[in-house]
C-alpha cells in the first residue's frame, strides 16, 4: 500500500507535486527509518527446485519433434537463455535454482537408445557447465536415458561422480512404463545405494495423452502422471526398497493429495500391504517430498499440507512455463513463519546441504 501511495505523489494531470504529498512522503520514510532493525523482517532466501533449462542439442530435437506433430513452439522454451534465466531469478529474489529437463516428451523423443543417450549426455554436460559458469546460482538434477540398464548405470556414475550433480532427474514415465516397473529396479537400487536425491518431473503418459479432448495434455495428464508413478512406486514396493532415496515430486504431487484416501481405501487391507507399506500407506506418502510449482493455490496447498508436514515441501516455479514470482502467493497463505522459511529454502538445503553456502 505504501508503494501505491508514493506512485501517486506526482499529479498526472499537471506534473506538479503538492507540498502536503511531499511532506507526507518524507514523514513515511522517516517513520520507516525509525523502526528498530530487529523489528524488520530478515532477508529471505528462495531456492527454486523446479527450474527448466534447454541445452541447444535438446532444444533442436524438441523443435523437430514439435514440427513433426504440427505442435506450436512455445515462446517459453524458444526464447530461453542462460542469462535471461539469471536475470529473472534476480528480479524475483531467487538465489539458487535446481536445473531439470522439461515436460513431454522428456528425453525420449522418437530415437533409439543411442539417440537418447546422446541427448542425455548433452543435457548433463550443459547443466554442469551452467553450474560452473554461474557459481552459487544453479544446481543440477541430471537426466537419465532409462532405455538400457547398463548404459543408464554408467550415466548415474558420470552424473554423480564426474559432474558432481546434486541429484538425478527422472520422468514420471518412459513409454508405457512408470517408475515402479520391474524394468527400472536395477537403476532405482543403484540410486538407493548412493542415497541420491531423485527429482521426478511428469510427462503426458503414453497411455492417456489423447484422452484430454479439447484440453492441453499438460493441463490434466501431466499432474495425473505424477499420481500414477507415485502409486506404481508404492504398490510395487519400490518406496520401501529405496528407503535411502530422497524422492521429490512436482506440482504438489499432482492429484495424489486428493486421491491418497482413495488409494488407502483400496489397498489398506490388501494381504500384500505389509510388504509395500509396513507402516501404512499414508506414512509412505508422508515420507516423500513435493514442490509447490504452479500449485500455490489455497485448495492445492491445503490438500498437500493435510497429507504431509511442511518439512516435506520445497519451493518450485516450473520456469519458464510459469512466472518466478509464486513466492508472493505462498506468503499470502498465512503459514507459520518457520514453515514458510522451510518451504522457501530450508527443506531444499536439508536435501542438498551444499546449497546452504
Amino acid at each position: 500500500m505504501a508503494a501505491q501511495r508514493f506512485q501517486h505523489i506526482g499529479c498526472s494531470c499537471c506534473g506538479a507535486v503538492s507540498r502536503r504529498a511531499v511532506l507526507g512522503g518524507f514523514g513515511a520514510l522517516a517513520a520507516a527509518a525509525a523502526v528498530p532493525a530487529l523489528a524488520q523482517a530478515p532477508a529471505r532466501t528462495l531456492i527454486d527446485t523446479h527450474h527448466h533449462y534447454y541445452p541447444p542439442a535438446y532444444l533442436s530435437t524438441f523443435v523437430e519433434w514439435e514440427n513433426a506433430r504440427k505442435l506450436p513452439h512455445l515462446p517459453a522454451h524458444m526464447n530461453w537463455s542462460r542469462d535471461k534465466a539469471v536475470e529473472e531469478m534476480d528480479r524475483n529474489g531467487i538465489r539458487t535454482s535446481l536445473l531439470s529437463i522439461a515436460s513431454t516428451p522428456g528425453v525420449w523423443f522418437d530415437g533409439g537408445a543411442a539417440d537418447v543417450g546422446r541427448i542425455v549426455r548433452a543435457c548433463a554436460d550443459f547443466g554442469g557447465e551452467m553450474v560452473r559458469d554461474f557459481p552459487g546460482r544453479f544446481g543440477l538434477f541430471a537426466p537419465l536415458s532409462m532405455v538400457d540398464t547398463d548404459a543408464t548405470l554408467k550415466e548415474i556414475e558420470y552424473a554423480l561422480d564426474t559432474l558432481k550433480a546434486d541429484g538425478i532427474g527422472l520422468q514420471s514415465s518412459y513409454g508405457p512404463k512408470w517408475l515402479g516397473d520391474a524394468t527400472f529396479k536395477p537403476v532405482l537400487d543403484e540410486l538407493n545405494r548412493r542415497k541420491a536425491v531423485v527429482y521426478v518431473h511428469p510427462v503426458a503418459g503414453a497411455c492417456c495423452s489423447n484422452l484430454a479432448v479439447g484440453a492441453n495434455p499438460a493441463a490434466l495428464e501431466v499432474p495425473f502422471d505424477t499420481t500414477r508413478t507415485i502409486t506404481s512406486l508404492l504398490l510395487s514396493g519400490s518406496l520401501v526398497r529405496t528407503r535411502d532415496v530422497r524422492w521429490l515430486f512436482s506440482h504438489a504431487g499432482g492429484a495424489l493429495p486428493t486421491l491418497a484416501g482413495r488409494i488407502d481405501a483400496f489397498y489398506a487391507n490388501s494381504p500384500r500391504r505389509p510388504e509395500f507399506a509396513p507402516d501404512g500407506i499414508e506414512n509412505e506418502l508422508r515420507r516423500l517430498y513435493y514442490d509447490t510449482a504452479n500449485a500455490v493455490f489455497p485448495p492445492a496447498m491445503a490438500s498437500l499440507l493435510a497429507l504431509v508436514p511442511a518439512s516435506q515441501i520445497t519451493f518450485g516455479t516450473d520456469y519458464p512455463y510459469f512466472q518466478l514470482d509464486q513466492s508472493k502467493a505462498l506468503r499470502q497463505m498465512k503459514l507459520p513463519e518457520a514453515d514458510l522459511r522451510a518451504i522457501e529454502s530450508g527443506n531444499a538445503i536439508g536435501l542438498i546441504p551444499r546449497l546452504k553456502a
